[in-house]
Order: structure tokens, then sequence, then C-alpha cells
């Protein structure tokens, strides 16, 4: 039987998440896994009774020879990046929270891990407390794997929940989410849909073993939402929710994070506030769903001693896949029906439907719902960002 070896740790960062995997060690008296030392940007802030020594120094953590393992859960994804690189390069096995960092640098990091014979882990990067990555490297092969979609971003769902559920302003429920700590105080990763799209690139890896580059995928988020959608979702009875969604069509690989208008018997249709969803459909077993919270200190901490607990019994990414004779390639070549409100003419024209299901026209606003391809929103996709527009996917029922 394998024993867990003791694990004496460095960490990066002691805010909401970093506290929150303090919280979690001190709950269950582990006697494997201590934090030796933390290193963050002011040592005189005050952060209650905690028995941590704390540094400024990045330095006094890698020149520590007792510590055996980095934990990195920092928001600067460029610091993050470089702690890293560091820790890989001086064959310390890592453990990150940093989706943004994977989401640009993870071909990179792949190859290291390689090259130094040194792991690194990150399901906590993903969906907070759904294991999602590991059972995706570990249990879906990819040759039976259609399909990963689903709600990968707490703080837009807990928004949109209470925007639908208890008739709030959007500014009201944005401001609640971050008095919560649910979302920082410039939300746009989270609104915007920046935040799921580097969870999907993520999950893309470790479902089909392949690497998509954030600037190559279409991303669109709900800040241009407004009260005339809201409207739309009351009347067809549906719910607008954030969704990110890669997709095997033949040999195509189909990627994108979208608002969709998700009709009642959607799995993910019911799920709420800060919670994440998840589904995966396959050949054989149809489709699975995955549900947990995915926001907040403690559960995302819980999420983080997972990986750490995996890397006491040398747990380490095969990227298996990765290695697949054929790979399907990623395409923007696909046709989604959507719903589109927009205000002028010129607006209209920005993209080209090739079907129209549904029209209608005001003095207020207009909309269409209709079938239009990927590559076309992706083009324009910085001019829609405007509040007299709004897209959304408009799944069937």
């Amino acid at each position: 039987m394998q024993i867990m070896k003791q694990l004496n740790i460095g960490l990066f960062g002691f805010g909401n998440v970093g506290h929150g995997l303090y919280d979690v060690l001190k709950r269950i008296n582990s006697k494997n896994v201590s934090i030796v030392r933390a290193c963050v940007r002011d040592t005189s802030k005050e952060r209650g009774d905690v028995d941590v020594e704390f540094t400024s120094n990045p330095d006094d953590i890698f020149n520590d020879r007792s510590i055996n393992l980095i934990v990195e859960v920092i928001d600067d994804a460029e610091a993050a990046y470089d702690i890293v690189k560091r820790a890989l390069k001086m064959r310390i096995p890592v453990v990150s929270g940093n989706k943004k960092m994977l989401g640009h640098h993870l071909p990179e990091l792949i190859d290291l891990q390689e090259q130094y014979n040194t792991a690194l882990l990150y399901d906590a990067s993903a969906c907070g407390s759904i294991p999602v990555i590991r059972n995706l490297e570990e249990y879906y092969d990819n040759d039976l794997l259609f399909s990963v979609k689903g709600i990968l971003n707490g703080s837009s769902n807990f928004i949109l929940s209470k925007i639908f559920n208890e008739k709030m302003g959007y500014k009201e429920a944005l401001k609640l989410a971050q008095d919560l700590g649910f979302a920082e105080s410039n939300p746009t990763l989270d609104i915007d849909g920046w935040d799921s799209l580097y969870k999907l690139i993520i999950i893309t890896m470790h479902a089909f073993g392949v690497y998509v580059a954030p600037e190559e995928i279409l991303t669109y988020g709900i800040s241009t939402m407004n009260d005339a959608d809201i409207r739309f979702a009351h009347e067809k009875e549906r719910r607008i929710k954030l969704v990110a969604h890669v997709e095997k069509v033949e040999d195509k690989l189909i990627m994108c994070v979208l608002p969709q208008l998700i009709s009642r018997n959607k799995y993910i249709y019911s799920v709420e506030d800060e919670f994440n969803g998840v589904v995966i459909k396959g050949l054989f077993y149809d489709k699975q769903f995955m549900f947990g919270r995915g926001a907040g200190g403690h559960p995302t901490g819980s999420a983080v001693l997972s990986d750490i607990t995996a890397c006491g019994y040398n747990y380490r990414y095969e990227y298996k896949k990765r290695n697949d004779s054929v790979l399907p390639h990623y395409s923007c070549d696909h046709t989604f029906r959507i719903y589109f409100r927009y205000k002028t003419e010129e607006q209209r024209n920005l993209l080209n439907f090739s079907k129209i299901r549904e029209q209608y026209t005001s003095e207020e606003y207009n909309y269409i719902i209709g079938d239009v391809n990927i590559a076309d929103i992706k083009a324009h996709q910085e001019e829609l960002r405007v509040a007299d527009c709004f897209v959304a996917a408009y799944s069937l029922d």
C-alpha cells in the first residue's frame, strides 16, 4: 500500500483561496501536510490568528530546502507563470489555481513537466470543487467523448440567478456578488466570459488532447444583457446562463463561451447561485452531470487540497490523449441557432443569418432568432460588445 509522503508547502498568495486552504487544513487537522511559509505582497496586513510565517520575498520559499511542494493561488497570471516555471525547473512539484496563466501557457508547462520529470496539478483551476479535470484525464476516452459543456463561472451564475429568481437588477446583483466575495471589484474576467474561456481551454486539453489559444475562441459574456433580454427569456420559459462549450463534430473541434437561453429540460437550467454544472456527453453513456460549488474560498481551497493530496501520492497528469495519432482540429466553421437583440440596421448587418426563424421589431429594440456561423460571430465579437446588442445561443428543446 502506498503511503502519503510528508508535504511541506511553500504557499504563494493568502487571499480568499489561500486563506480558504489554510482553514481547510486546520479543520481536518492534517498530519501529512503543513504550510511552512507563505509569500504575500504585504506582510503587515492583518490576517487574524494565523500560525504561518509570512514573507514578501519569493526567494525565502525557493531557497528553503525543507519545502517540497509549491502551491500558488495568486491572481496575477504573469507572476504565477514565473513561480510555476521556476518551481518546475527546480524539480519542485507545483499545485496551481491560476486558470488564466494555464490558458495562455499550458503547452509550454506540459513540456516543462516532461523535461524536468516534475508534476504540475491544477484541478482547482477549472470548476472549484468539481473534480472535472482528473475525471476527464482518467475515465473518459477520447474516441467515446462527444462534448463537454456547462457553467464554469460561479460569479456570473450567481448574478444571473439573482436576476431571474429574485428579480434583482443587474447592478444590484453584481454588487451583492462582490460583497460576498464571489466577484472581484473589476468583474470583467467573470461577466465577459474570460474566466470561463480559460477553464474551457484547460478542460479541452484533458478531454480531447488539443490546445487552442484564447484569442482563437469565440468569447462573449453577459455585460450587455438588459431588461428586454430578461423579459424575452421569461416569455419563452427559459433562463440565460453563461455556458462554455467544446464539442467534437466528426474531425472538427468546436469551442465557444456564449450566453445561452436554456430550456427547463436541460441539466444546467437548475444550476443556481455560485454553483457550477458540467455535462459530459459520450457515445455509450449518453450524458453525465457533475455539480458543485464553483466560487468561494473554502470550496476552491478544498479543491487545492485534493491536488496537494494527489501530489503526496506522486500523482501526475499523463496527457495521453495529446499523443493520439489522429486528433480533431479546431474550427469555427459550425452553425448555431442564436437570439440576437440589436438597435440599428448597421448592427443587424453584422451577422449573416443563413436562416431566420423568428423576428421582432419595435422602436425600442429588435431581435432575430436564426442560424449563424460561429466564425461570423467571432469576426464581429468586439463590435457586438456594445449596450444596444446582445447575443445568446438558443438551444433546441
